[in-house]
Parts: structure tokens; C-alpha cells; sequence
């Protein structure tokens, strides 16, 4: 009975294989499951990869394996010894102060009539404008009377001088005389010179005129006809009514650090950048330098001269002061290469293939692009310059795993 059943069964599976589509059926079945086979045994998930070592750390260095790929992030350059370093030093132009006028009323008045506008060339002893005042009306009065007085003291003095000579009066009324004339030609003296200042002769006219005492160009005008000035006006922080000059030289201001100053003595040649200029240097001369650092700014100020006749340059132009500066030591890196950790300065050397080492660096000179170590780095070593903040962070990261294993008694001193 048994062979029977064997029978049918192997009849049931033929006539199953016979009929085309329960073949190709069949036929897909197979596949399936050698494709599910295939998928379990290439499993990404099973699928075993190697581990990529991580930099650790050894002593003061952090040590990168071969291969690893950061280090084609941290770019090095070799530290060059320095013989000089080209200092770039804000600066801005101003009037030349020796050659420049400034004029503030003496008198209160009102202006009557302008003979100066901007741009105007003038002489000096050019009025520039008229005031009528009645204040300077008033300085011309005690002129006249000054004058007055003289006269008649002069006067008094011939007749006791003649006397004195008969007998009549005493050497104490002829002295008397005498003093009494010195004294009012004195105020005749003094009552002149005020008013001569001013344009003015003996005359009460109360006109006050406002002259140059330099010759140039009205470079500023701040009055208008029919104003009232007043002297209170004048000085620091009050515009001037006018402001005369010679354009034809410059001063140049520079801001300057402490220890930037031995190198700018006066007699110095430095070159002037003006972005309203690219491509262009302007020479200036050095002429003084200040004898106190600015408590707001910590600068020193110092003062250059500058030749304008093309008067190509304008005041209050900003720019940049360059300064070739000679050094007897040191080493030039990139700028980018400096970290500022609190009050240190650090940088990343690169000590062998993929050994970095952190270095507290000293700076004598720190300029926009480059800077100027003369302490913790020599020439030829090779210093990262860029990603060293990437360079920090792994420090760190390595450190945090070397932790469990590390002495409680190391002390690293690297930037973190």
C-alpha cells in the first residue's frame, strides 16, 4: 500500500512539473530563495569593516596613524627668519597744521558783506569778511582817546620841561610830567596793537574785518552774510568761520603701538596705501612722535608729512601706513596660524609625519597677514596654518579617550 502512495505522489509532482505555468513558477520559487541567500550572506549590516585608528596622544604631541584623512586638512609652511617685516599702520590725512589758519570772531558782530567763498585762492592780510561790531567800535575808541591823552600829556611835559629849565618848578613836577607821558603813550601802544590786529587804524568806524594771516585756499567757510557771532564761539569743538591753508602739503596721522615707535623715528620714509588709490604708494616723511600712549586706544601718535601739489590727496582720506621695519630676530608666519588662548598665544607645529605640537608662542609684531614670533618657534619648522582649530578639537578628543588610562599626576598645557 505504501508503494502506492510513493506512486501517486510521484505522479502528483510530474503532472505539476508538466503543466507550463506551474514550471515556470517553480522556476521563480528557486530564485527567490537563492537571491534571499545571497542578500543574508551580503548583508550591509553584516558585513565586517575595518575600524580607522584615531589620533592619540603622547606626551605633549598628538600622533595621527598613516593614512589617516584630516591630515590633508591641516596645511603647514615653513617659518621663515625674519630680517624685516613690512608693519601696516591705520592712518588718515589732516590739514598741515603749520600751514593752516583758523579764524574765530574777537568781536561779537554781524557779518556784513562776504570777499571769500571755498576753493578761493587768498594772500595774507586778505580780508575775507566784514563784521559790523560795535564791541570793536568800542577797542577803536579807546584808541582814539589813548591818542588824546598822549597828545596832551606830551604837551604838559614841554611846559614843566620849560619851566623846570627858568627855575620855576621843582626836578619832582618835571618828573611827575615825564612819567605821566610814558604811561599814555603805553596805553597808545597797547590800545593800537589791539586794533591794528583786527585791520584797523586810528578810526571808529566799528568795522571789523576778518583777514588771513597765511596764504592759500578758503578750504572751509561757515558763515553767511547777516549772521551774529560772538567770541564764546570760538575754540575747540566750534566751528571756525573760516579755514585757510596751504593743500600743497599734507600730515599724515598715524596710530601706532609701543612697540612699533623705535621704528619710527623722525627722518623715516614710510609708504602711504589709499584705497581711493589701489595700486598706488605715496611717499611720506616721518616728522614727530608723540611722547604718550592714548589711554583710550593704547596708540601713539605719530605725525608724517606728505607733498600734495598734484592735490590728488584730500584731508580726512583713510588709509594705511606701511613701515618697513628691521628686525634681529625671529621668525615670519602666516597669521592664521596663531591662536589667542586668554592672554596666550599658541601655535601647532609639526615636529614628524602626521606628530603635531602645540607651542606657546611669544609675538613682537602682529600684522594682517603675517606675524612675527620671537619666541617658541625657530626658522624651518613647519607650523599649521590652516584648520588648527580642527587640529584643537582633536587634542581634545583624544585626550577625553586617553583619560581612563593617564596618571592623575599629568599636566598638559596645550590650548583647548
Amino acid at each position: 500500500m505504501n508503494h502506492d502512495h510513493d506512486h501517486n505522489t510521484q505522479h502528483t509532482r510530474q503532472a505539476f512539473l508538466n503543466s507550463p505555468l506551474q514550471r515556470w513558477g517553480a522556476a521563480t520559487a528557486v530564485v527567490a530563495l537563492l537571491s534571499l541567500g545571497y542578500y543574508w550572506m551580503t548583508k550591509p549590516e553584516l558585513a565586517t569593516h575595518p575600524v580607522m585608528a584615531q589620533p592619540i596622544v603622547q606626551g605633549q604631541q598628538l600622533r595621527f596613524p598613516a593614512g589617516h584623512p584630516q591630515l590633508a586638512l591641516l596645511g603647514t609652511t615653513a617659518a621663515e627668519a625674519a630680517q624685516s617685516v613690512t608693519m601696516d599702520l591705520p592712518a588718515h590725512l589732516v590739514w598741515n597744521e603749520e600751514r593752516t589758519q583758523r579764524i574765530y570772531p574777537a568781536f561779537a558782530g554781524r557779518v556784513v558783506q562776504l570777499h571769500a567763498d571755498v576753493g578761493q585762492n587768498v594772500k595774507a592780510g586778505q580780508v575775507l569778511a566784514s563784521l559790523a561790531s560795535p564791541d570793536f567800535g568800542a577797542a577803536q575808541a579807546d584808541t582814539a582817546k589813548a591818542l588824546a591823552d598822549a597828545l596832551l600829556t606830551e604837551r604838559a611835559l614841554t611846559r614843566q620841561q620849560t619851566l623846570f629849565d627858568a627855575g620855576i618848578v621843582s626836578r619832582k613836577d618835571l618828573e611827575q610830567a615825564q612819567a605821566d607821558a610814558s604811561r599814555a603813550q603805553a596805553e597808545v601802544s597797547r590800545a593800537q596793537a589791539r586794533t591794528r590786529m583786527y585791520g584797523s587804524g586810528n578810526l571808529v568806524n566799528q568795522q571789523l574785518g576778518l583777514s588771513a594771516t597765511v596764504s592759500g585756499v578758503v578750504v572751509e567757510r561757515n558763515l553767511s552774510a547777516g549772521l551774529e557771532v560772538r567770541p564764546d564761539q570760538g575754540g575747540p569743538g566750534n566751528p571756525a568761520l573760516f579755514v585757510v591753508t596751504d593743500p600743497s602739503s599734507l600730515w599724515v596721522l598715524i596710530d601706532a603701538r609701543e612697540s612699533d615707535v623705535a621704528s619710527l623715528k623722525p627722518g623715516t620714509k614710510i609708504a602711504l596705501v589709499l584705497p581711493s588709490f589701489p595700486g598706488q604708494k605715496f611717499e611720506a616723511t616721518i616728522a614727530a612722535t608723540g611722547d604718550f600712549i592714548d589711554p583710550t586706544s593704547r596708540t601713539i601718535k605719530v605725525r608724517a608729512v606728505i607733498d600734495n601739489h598734484q592735490r590728488l590727496l584730500k584731508a580726512e582720506m583713510l588709509g594705511t601706513a606701511r613701515i618697513e621695519r628691521q628686525l634681529a630676530a625671529g621668525v615670519l608666519v602666516p597669521a592664521s596660524a596663531v591662536q589667542l588662548q586668554g592672554t596666550e598665544h599658541w601655535a601647532y607645529v609639526q615636529t614628524g609625519p602626521g606628530v603635531f605640537e602645540p607651542r606657546r608662542i611669544k609675538l613682537g609684531y602682529e600684522g594682517l597677514q603675517e606675524v612675527l614670533v620671537i619666541e617658541g618657534i625657530k626658522a624651518n619648522e613647519q607650523v599649521v596654518k590652516e584648520n588648527n582649530l580642527l587640529l584643537a578639537r582633536e587634542f581634545r578628543n583624544a585626550e577625553d579617550q586617553a583619560k581612563p588610562h593617564t596618571s592623575s599626576g599629568d599636566s598638559r598645557t596645550e590650548p583647548k
